[in-house]
């Protein structure tokens, strides 16, 4: 069978991860790596054998030797690069969110229809272990109907003042709300129609980092079910794991409760410290990428091959960019803001 040819766009930690996933799946190739920083992606171009390294994405766009591209750029850039990418006809993946305005979110779908190009964002909590098995006990009909939801997912502060250089450019909506509101439209089966939403700063601004700390939101959705849900990066860096996840989903004739903030099935305790390692996120096994943030993206690569549906399309993807707009629009009003699809 002739190999699926990857390009990537974007040459930072997570499109080194979309290159390690590539790379150990067998019936892929990657060809193709771009990014501003050509000695980035060089970089990873040499740790993974791959050959052309481009500086300019419409010149990867036009020349590259792929049929599909990994989107692995700052939330606030997928617009550009994934149009061109469509408009060269190929297919995308693109890291959460799909686009970070309104204009930008039905560009890209324009362009994705008219090219005919597969394309999947890649919001990974539909992949979670914990989130899946809620998911499979709602559709296998055990819990009743859902009927009322609670989501927080927090980071700790150094993913805003360390870990991105390009903070104050996005959101905590943009970088966790996309997985808390993607997660909750799944489960309950229905789009948000109007939510409400109050958020505070100050902590951030005072690490010199210009973002809202935390929105607390109300989501209203068309089928009835309500959720609550928080997202902010202010917990402390002490915290044992990078994020603070609690959801609970009260059904008609049951509920969920899942607590993936600790991964207590392992503690490694030294001198100095105990420390809970990532089993479920991100890691490794005999060099291989595993975890849920690596499983979907290798299941984007499966759906290429096999050509069946994404587990998220690209609508779903683009209700939930749209619904995280009207939060912000409502953290500003301190208004209730219906969602305009």
């Amino acid at each position: 069978m002739e190999k699926l040819k990857m390009g990537i766009v974007g040459a930072g930690i997570w499109g080194e991860r979309h290159a390690s996933i590539f790379n150990s799946h067998p019936l892929v190739e990657i060809t193709a790596i771009c990014d501003l920083n050509v000695s980035r992606a060089q970089a990873v171009a040499d740790k993974f054998g791959i050959k052309d390294v481009y500086s300019d994405l419409h010149e990867m766009a036009k020349k590259c030797d792929c049929d599909a591209v990994s989107i692995v750029t700052p939330d606030y850039l997928h617009a550009e690069a994934s149009i061109a990418m469509a408009n060269a006809k190929k297919h995308i993946l693109i890291e959460k969110p799909l686009a970070t305005s309104r204009k930008d979110v039905f560009a890209i779908l324009e362009a994705v229809e008219k090219n005919n190009v597969r394309t999947m964002v890649d919001l990974h909590n539909r992949w979670s272990p914990p989130f899946h098995t809620a998911k499979q006990a709602l559709d296998e009909g055990k819990l009743g109907k859902p009927y009322s939801g609670y989501f927080r997912l927090n980071d700790v502060k150094w993913v805003a003042t360390d870990m991105l250089s390009w903070t104050a450019s996005s959101s905590i909506l943009w970088f966790l709300g996309s997985h808390s509101l993607d997660t909750l439209a799944w489960m309950f089966g229905s789009d948000v129609e109007r939510v409400y939403c109050a958020s505070r700063e100050g902590i951030m601004k005072g690490h010199g980092v210009d973002t809202t700390d935390i929105y607390l939101t109300t989501l209203e959705f068309k089928n009835g079910c309500v959720a609550q849900m928080e997202n902010a990066w202010i917990t402390p860096n002490g915290n044992p794991c990078l994020n603070d996840i609690k959801f609970t989903l009260l059904c008609t004739e049951g509920m969920v409760n899942i607590d993936a903030s600790t991964h207590n099935l392992i503690q490694l305790t030294t001198e100095e410290k105990v420390s809970t390692p990532d089993i479920l996120v991100q890691h490794y096994i005999e060099g291989e990428p595993k975890g849920f943030a690596f499983e979907s993206i290798r299941s984007f690569l499966d759906r290429l091959i096999d050509g069946k549906p994404f587990l998220v399309s690209v609508e779903e993807a683009a209700k939930g960019s749209l619904a995280l707009l009207a939060v912000m629009e409502s953290a500003k009003t301190r208004m209730p803001v219906k969602v305009e699809y």
